[in-house]
C-alpha cells in the first residue's frame, strides 16, 4: 500500500554533500530544493534570507520537509513551528552521506515514516522509524483513519487509546460493516491492519476482545459486548440546489434531517457540490463550513454531461440555464451511486451519493 504524500516538499542543504543527496531524488519526488546561496547550482533555490526563515515558510505550505543535514539544527528550527499532530507536516532528516534517513516529525498523519521509507528505498539508505506501533509491527488507528479518509469521534482520545492498546499487546477487533465491502467495493486488505483480528457481528464475542474498532458509516450500531470505537469512513456526497439567499437554518436542519433519515452519520459527509452561480451562495458555504467539507462546484456544461437522465425543472432552466443541479452534481462527484430520492423542501433540493 501507498501512503506516501508528494504534494509537495521541500528539501533543505546545509553543505555541497548534501547536495549530492538531493541529486538522487529528484526523478522520484516533486521536490523543491534549497540551499545556501555560496552553494547555488541548477536545480536549488538560494534560502529566503536564511535558512529558518524559509523552512518557516515551507512548514505552512508544504506536505513534507526533507533536511539533509543535522537533527539538532533540524529541531531548533522547527520547534517554535509545531501546531498539531493532524496537521504539521511530515518532517525527515537525511545525514549528508545519505546512510540514515529519520522520521522526525508526523510519523503517521503526515506520512513521514512512509516517506522515510520511500527515500532510503531511492538512496540506498535505512529508514529509522520510531513511533511505537511501527517498532512493535502493528498498526496504529490514526494511520489506519487516514488510510480509509476515515474520522471518529474525539479522534485524539480514540486513537491514543487503540494505540497504546495495541502496543501492550491487548486483543483489538477490527468489525467493516458488510455493506461498505458490498456497495463501495471497501478492500480492507488494502489498509494496515497489523496486530487487529478481523471479526463479524455473529462472532465478535468469542474473540476476547479488549476493544472493537466498528468502521461503518451508519448512525445506528449494534449494541457490542466489548467498547467500540466507531471509524467513519468519509464517503457521502451531496448535491444541492437551492433559492438565493436561503436560509442557512433551514438548510442546515433539512440536511441533517435527510442524513438521519438514510441512518448515515453526519461525519460520513465528505464533499457538497452545487453548480458554479451557487458558490457564494451564504446557506450553502455555511453548510459546508460547518461540516468541515469542501465545497465543489461545476459549470452548467459539465452538469449537463448528466443532466438528461433526471427531471427538468422550468424554473431552474430560467434561473441557471439547465434542467436540474442537485442530481447532476450529486451523480458526477459519486460516479453514478446516488442514495435514494431526490429531497425537495423549503425551496432547496439535495441528492446524496456515496463514493467508491
Amino acid at each position: 500500500m501507498n501512503t506516501v504524500r508528494c504534494e509537495s516538499i521541500s528539501l533543505f542543504t546545509l553543505t555541497p554533500g548534501g547536495q549530492t543527496v538531493a541529486n538522487k531524488l529528484r526523478d522520484s519526488l516533486p521536490i523543491t530544493c534549497y540551499c545556501a546561496e555560496k552553494y547555488v547550482q541548477d536545480g536549488f533555490i538560494p534560502f529566503n534570507g536564511s535558512f529558518q526563515n524559509t523552512v518557516a515558510e515551507s512548514f505552512s505550505r508544504d506536505s513534507a520537509i526533507i533536511v539533509v543535514g543535522a537533527c539538532g539544527i533540524t529541531v531548533r528550527v522547527i520547534a517554535p513551528l509545531l501546531e498539531d499532530k493532524l496537521s504539521d507536516p511530515a518532517v525527515l532528516v537525511v545525514d549528508e552521506k545519505g546512510e540514515h534517513v529519520i522520521s522526525l516529525l508526523s510519523g503517521h498523519m503526515g506520512g513521514a515514516n512512509a516517506l522515510a521509507r520511500y527515500v532510503s528505498g531511492i538512496i540506498g539508505a535505512k529508514p529509522v522509524i520510531t513511533t511505537s506501533t511501527d517498532v512493535n509491527q502493528k498498526c496504529s488507528f490514526d494511520l489506519l483513519a487516514k488510510q480509509m479518509c476515515a474520522v471518529a469521534e474525539d479522534f485524539r482520545t480514540v486513537a491514543k487509546t487503540i494505540n497504546q492498546r495495541l502496543v501492550s499487546g491487548e486483543n483489538i477487533g477490527l468489525f467493516v460493516d458488510p455493506w461498505l465491502v458490498e456497495h463501495l467495493g471497501f478492500d480492507i486488505d488494502s489498509f494496515d491492519t497489523r496486530g487487529l483480528t478481523f471479526v463479524s457481528e455473529e462472532d465478535v464475542d468469542k474473540h476476547d476482545l479488549s476493544a472493537l474498532i466498528d468502521v461503518s458509516m451508519q448512525l445506528k450500531r449494534p449494541e457490542w459486548p466489548v467498547k467500540s470505537y466507531q471509524l467513519i469512513p468519509k464517503r457521502v456526497v451531496a448535491g444541492i440546489g437551492c433559492r438565493k439567499d436561503t436560509s442557512p437554518g433551514d438548510l442546515a436542519a433539512l440536511f441533517s434531517e435527510q442524513l438521519m433519515n438514510r441512518g448515515l452519520h453526519s461525519m460520513s459527509l465528505a464533499v457538497i457540490g452545487s453548480i458554479d452561480v451557487k458558490k457564494d451562495e451564504p446557506a450553502i458555504l455555511k453548510l459546508a463550513s460547518g461540516k468541515n467539507v469542501p465545497f465543489k462546484v461545476f459549470s452548467a456544461e459539465e452538469l449537463r454531461a448528466c443532466s438528461e437522465l433526471f427531471p427538468k425543472s422550468e424554473f431552474v432552466i430560467r434561473t441557471v440555464g439547465i434542467g436540474s443541479v442537485s442530481q447532476p452534481a450529486a451523480w458526477l462527484l459519486s460516479n453514478g451511486l446516488l442514495l435514494g430520492e431526490t429531497v425537495k423542501q423549503q425551496g432547496i433540493t439535495i441528492t446524496y451519493g456515496v463514493m467508491k
